[in-house]
């Protein structure tokens, strides 16, 4: 009953189809003037339906400068597990890494594997493509929202979000599960933590000891978003349009960056992308507990409103909207890709 009361009280953990209701009237009406209600498709027309549905994080990376993010291998679904382990030995990923589906499912199906017996277990339930991706070194993560019109040379930031990991602290006494239970955004995550993790939960940390049980920042596996659009600046603005413009046809989307500190980024220096999100981007500084229902509307409504009259403007240049026979197929595919993922 904590649980419930608690997800009741706090709307980011609602489900999405009730916080987007009033958001299907805005698409409703921009589909009306488009005639379409598949208009995304030509937001950022280098990434399959805009980076709507049923793309391809590889394809997408593969348009990314490689020095801007991690050594990243495609794994066809069933390879010869063999086959994998050379492949992998050729790219020079070593453990622990990475892995996660290839059209993904905020965060569904993501994990750290840190063995080749890891690995195979992982290779041998994947019903899917996956990625195997090197560690990133840095220990911030941050998502930023990029908007650029067509008919610009430079772009801007619109949104920022800052994330803390679930990460426990020990207090010498208490067991990982313990801990967990003491907070209810770790409790919502305990049947998964119990899946990966088992009896190790029942270890006592020791007194500020901490551990870092999801090491990726995906609100879904309880990740805490915080609204960091304060710290948007001039020089940050010029260091992401440098990067987005090197990105053929990028109009709209996230960003996900870890970094090592914030000067470094704001220059432009060590920091690597997690993944670059096209439409289907949410603005997630919206998720900060601080913030209200109608303020995360406003936000979706303005981010969105983005989306369509970049639509429109790529639309005129020559880039066609998915017609309503080939943008159900990609939405079934999609579906049909979303259920494998959740079922992992």
């Amino acid at each position: 009953m904590k649980l419930f009361f608690h997800k009741l009280t706090h709307w980011e953990y609602w489900p999405f189809q009730i916080v987007y209701i009033p958001i299907y009237f805005l698409w409703a009406y921009y589909a009306i003037k488009a005639r379409t209600i598949f208009f995304f498709n030509s937001s950022n027309p280098s990434m399959k339906n805009g980076g709507f549905m049923a793309e391809s994080k590889k394809e997408i990376y593969n348009i990314i400068p490689s020095q801007y993010y991690p050594k990243t291998e495609l794994i066809p679904e069933k390879k010869y597990f063999q086959n994998v382990l050379s492949q992998i030995e050729k790219a020079q990923i070593n453990f622990p890494f990475i892995a996660k589906p290839d059209i993904g499912l905020r965060g569904s199906a993501v994990k750290k594997i840190q063995s080749v017996d890891e690995l195979k277990d992982y290779h041998n339930k994947a019903n899917f493509d996956y990625l195997i991706q090197d560690l990133i070194p840095y220990k911030n993560e941050v998502g930023i929202f990029y908007v650029r019109f067509p008919n610009e040379e430079r772009g801007k930031i619109t949104g920022i979000v800052a994330k803390e990991y679930l990460i426990v602290e020990g207090d010498g006494n208490s067991k990982i599960i313990d801990l967990i239970k003491a907070n209810p955004r770790f409790e919502l995550q305990l049947n998964a933590l119990l899946r990966e993790y088992g009896n190790q939960l029942n270890e006592v940390l020791k007194a500020g000891e901490k551990r870092n049980l999801v090491p990726y920042g995906n609100h879904s596996r309880g990740a805490k978003f915080i609204d960091a659009s304060d710290k948007i600046s001039r020089q940050l603005t010029v260091v992401m349009n440098e990067v987005c413009l090197q990105i053929p046809e990028f109009y709209f989307g996230r960003l996900d960056v870890m970094y090592n500190n914030w000067n470094d980024l704001e220059q432009g220096k060590n920091f690597s992308i997690v993944e670059v999100n096209g439409a289907a981007s949410e603005p997630t500084h919206i998720y900060d507990p601080k913030h209200s229902l109608f303020f995360a509307w406003k936000e979706l409504a303005r981010h969105i409103t983005y989306m369509y009259k970049i639509s429109v403007l790529n639309h005129q240049r020559g880039f066609p909207y998915l017609s309503h026979k080939e943008g159900m197929k990609q939405y079934r595919l999609h579906l049909e890709q979303s259920t494998k993922i959740v079922n992992f």
